[in-house]
């Protein structure tokens, strides 16, 4: 989007032209994605005929409040000084970036689904950092609309809503049309599906008809994955202990909590994979 994305080393991703004005906001243009983003589609298109029906494929984008903190800090940041600064003191210069970004992610994800995506996962790795408040107002609210819109575009796509931080948000998501809520680690399964199984019954209140009911993303710690293989497979299978101890044996997705990191050794990666496999309901 012309932002003059760049990588350093151990950093990820930065911007040598940060949003920090209002005509820096004008200037930015909603994303083309298949024009800027072509490669990525083409990927997904080679990916999607090299799995050749195997697993389903993944498309994926972060969230608009998480794509903001990057393009308002210039990078990856701790406090979100500038981005808060915003959402503070200037909240509607902040809604101007989300709704266009909102638009964008939108696109995108419609673009990765026409190329051959199966299934669509929205990442608000930041989202955590956020007041309760601040939350439904700046980040909820933009990845809610995200989902209905392709919900419209593609109603057979199943949706996974993820929010690194944002366990204590699962009844404020449930009132979404995502499919599929992810957790990080902090994040007890079982507490997850007691507190959306009593949000379905509230939803379904409210709005007078039965809600779909969520199925749940997660939750291994990423860095179980530098433990040895008893480790990680001790791990994982207390983390499907904790999926099935309701004894619901459907409607969740085994996976880590958040990103696999640069530093794991992908034999460890294996062994995660394989201990999933291996256990039994």
């Amino acid at each position: 989007m012309g932002l003059g994305l760049y990588f350093e080393a151990g950093e990820g991703p930065k911007f040598k032209h940060p949003i920090r004005t209002q005509a820096d906001l004008d200037r930015l243009p909603v994303l083309e994605p298949n024009d800027s983003l072509d490669y990525v589609m083409r990927a997904v298109t080679s990916i999607r005929k090299a799995l050749n029906g195997q697993v389903p494929l993944f498309g994926f984008s972060g969230s608009p409040w998480t794509l903001a903190t990057y393009m308002i800090e210039g990078g990856s940041s701790k406090d979100y000084r500038y981005t808060k600064g915003f959402l503070y003191s200037n909240p509607d210069f902040l809604h101007q970036l989300l709704d266009k970004l909102a638009t964008s992610v939108i696109d995108y994800l419609d673009a990765q689904v026409v190329a051959g995506a199966q299934i669509l996962q929205i990442f608000d790795s930041w989202g955590g950092a956020l007041g309760h408040r601040q939350f439904i107002d700046f980040s909820h609210a933009y990845n809610k609309r995200i989902v209905a819109e392709l919900k419209v575009r593609h109603p057979q796509i199943p949706v996974v809503l993820f929010t690194k931080g944002g366990g204590l948000w699962l009844d404020v998501q449930a009132d979404s049309q995502a499919d599929v809520l992810g957790l990080d680690w902090t994040m007890p399964i079982d507490r997850a599906r007691q507190v959306l199984a009593e949000s379905q019954r509230q939803l379904t209140k409210q709005h007078k008809k039965l809600q779909s009911s969520k199925a749940i993303q997660g939750n291994l710690d990423p860095a179980t994955l530098y433990g040895s293989p008893a480790t990680i497979r001790a791990e994982v299978n207390a983390m499907l202990d904790s999926a099935y101890a309701s004894g619901e044996k459907t409607g969740y997705i085994a996976n880590l909590g958040h990103g696999i990191t640069q530093w794991v050794n992908p034999d460890n990666a294996k062994v995660f994979i394989d201990a999933v496999h291996d256990y039994k309901i």
